[in-house]
């Protein structure tokens, strides 16, 4: 069967699917085609119960180096009207990666720039090789890096961002680790590796109980610890001890068996 995705591969191994960017010739830069791929593809992997981790990875040398250069000439010369519309889809595209239901995973290597920095950022965790480097660069064209805000910001914070967003300089590898943009920074021939590594102990895990933690995430994140949080906590952690995925995972463990969801 031919792919429905001009500018994407998907390579599945075991429960891990690899959500391939294949546009190497231009650095898997951005253009309409990707972006709807994108979405697309991310709402396929979500909906597909086998898939239990899911890696976004570019080929070639570089995991994306932002905009197309085609696209922005392009997106130049809109009205507002068009410019609005063909943000709105790049919005979507990044909501629909940062909301998916199971662990996302960024594979980089080479340059992540601009929307590049963004993926990273909207995945769950980053892996990146130490030949990686990042910037958001958009200043320098005149424009901001608005779309992919609310993501770098709750990956690094407003203080980070502050400089980023305004000198567009370009971090390494090492720096993106301090700031907590990536999680962790491999040589480029340990890439493969750490990311199956990771993914092995995602799936390891309650895909429920997954969704669940990256919702309480979401629920708690910058709110005052205070009645109000006490009693939202308490209550998801006992909604999640009621459910069959719970009771199986904790009878698991006391019976020294594997759970349900690795069988």
């Amino acid at each position: 069967m031919a792919s429905p995705y001009q500018t994407l591969e998907i390579e599945r191994s075991g429960r891990v699917a690899t959500l391939w960017m294949n546009r190497p010739d231009v650095f898997n830069a951005f253009n309409e085609q990707l972006i709807a791929d994108l979405h697309q593809a991310c709402a396929e992997l979500d909906a597909d119960a086998g898939v239990r981790v899911v890696v976004l990875a570019g080929r070639g040398k570089h995991f994306s180096a932002g905009a197309d250069l085609n696209w922005m000439k392009r997106a130049s010369a809109y009205g507002e009207a068009e410019n609005m519309a063909d943000a709105r889809r790049f919005a979507g595209m990044l909501r629909a990666l940062s909301d998916m239901n199971k662990p996302t995973i960024a594979r980089i290597q080479g340059a992540a720039l601009g929307g590049g920095t963004g993926l990273a950022a909207a995945c769950d965790m980053a892996v990146a090789a130490d030949n990686a480097s990042f910037s958001t660069s958009e200043v320098k064209f005149g424009i901001i890096p608005a779309v992919i805000s609310p993501y770098v910001l709750r990956a690094i914070g407003p203080r980070h961002a502050l400089r980023l967003f305004q000198s567009a300089e370009r971090i390494s590898a090492a720096r993106a680790l301090e700031m907590g943009l990536v999680g962790e920074v491999v040589p480029v021939d340990a890439l493969d590796a750490a990311v199956a590594a990771l993914a092995e102990t995602l799936v390891a895990g309650a895909p429920q109980a997954q969704k669940a933690a990256k919702d309480l995430i979401a629920a708690v994140n910058g709110r005052p610890i205070d009645d109000a949080v006490s009693e939202e906590t308490a209550s998801r952690i006992a909604r999640r001890r009621a459910t069959d995925e719970a009771r199986d995972g904790i009878a698991a463990f006391l019976e020294k068996r594997p759970p349900a969801w690795l069988q």
